[in-house]
């Protein structure tokens, strides 16, 4: 299993244990994934860390001063 971070900029768009899919971006050296309906972004990631999963499972969802942070668990 495999955990990665989405930033999410207001609560309430999914919730733990849900099931939702995610799209692969490309920057010019680097990907990103976004999670379901433009819910929440994840960080860069380097090709050699690119996810081989297209859906997740919503494992945790926090509240920080910097906004809502997802958890998500990918098979991999």
């Amino acid at each position: 299993m495999r955990t990665v971070e989405f930033k999410m900029e207001r609560p309430g768009l999914c919730k733990e244990g849900d099931v939702l899919e995610i799209t692969e971006g490309k920057l010019p050296t680097s990907y990103y994934y976004t999670l379901g309906k433009a819910y929440a972004m994840s960080a860069n990631f380097l090709a050699s860390e690119r996810l081989t999963s297209k859906e997740g499972t919503v494992v945790g969802i926090k509240e920080t001063q910097r906004g809502y942070y997802v958890e998500v668990e990918f098979d991999e």
